[in-house]
């Protein structure tokens, strides 16, 4: 019987690198509350949010392997999420302005019949150029990264905030660890090359 895949996640960039390496999925949106729990780390914070996105799939399916994930941007012990506004976003940057900002990137891999699950967590660095007040107000403007952990997209313009990316996935920082995500599907007797 074929695998069925499930992605939980409403994002578009997620669905979009999903397809590189599972080229059939369905995707749902995952309704969960992502605030962090008293004295919760960076990491575990992503880890238990991928594991409860991908949870959320059992409401809805009867089988299949369920991918979720989430990511936290960290700058000097500081968690920061999505910005939701563009104040928010162009503080975000002007914080980020020459400085190193890490991303963990959560990947949870579940069956939904059999709750065998694995997490990981992708660590990605960015080094960001020094950039002035214009340059931050022209990016947000243009690109709108409102729903982005980091207030970028690196897919997109973005790319020009940076001076330096160091991590062994490029994919994680977009939002899913698609080499973890291979090996985790090859420890589970799965290719994606024979998909």
């Amino acid at each position: 019987m074929k695998t069925a895949f499930i992605l939980a996640s409403s994002s578009p960039f997620r669905q979009q690198l999903l397809k590189k390496i599972i080229p059939e999925f369905h995707h749902f949106s995952p309704e969960i509350d992502e605030s962090a729990k008293a004295d919760e780390k960076p990491e575990q914070l992503v880890r238990r949010l991928a594991l409860e996105k991908a949870q959320t799939a059992r409401n809805l399916y009867g089988n299949g392997l369920v991918i979720g994930s989430d990511q936290v941007a960290l700058h000097n012990g500081d968690i920061l999420g999505k910005p939701h506004t563009v104040a928010k976003a162009e503080a975000q940057l002007a914080r980020f302005s020459g400085e190193k900002v890490t991303f963990l990137t959560s990947l949870a891999l579940l069956d939904i019949e059999t709750g065998k699950n694995t997490v990981i967590v992708e660590p990605f660095e960015v080094h960001f150029r020094h950039l002035s007040a214009e340059q931050i107000r022209l990016y947000v403007a243009k690109e709108q990264p409102l729903n982005c952990a980091g207030s970028f997209k690196s897919e997109g313009l973005g790319i020009c905030l940076f001076e330096a990316l160091k991590g062994d996935d490029p994919n994680a920082l977009v939002g899913l660890p698609l080499l973890r995500l291979n090996q985790l599907l090859l420890d589970w007797g799965i290719d994606p090359l024979a998909l």
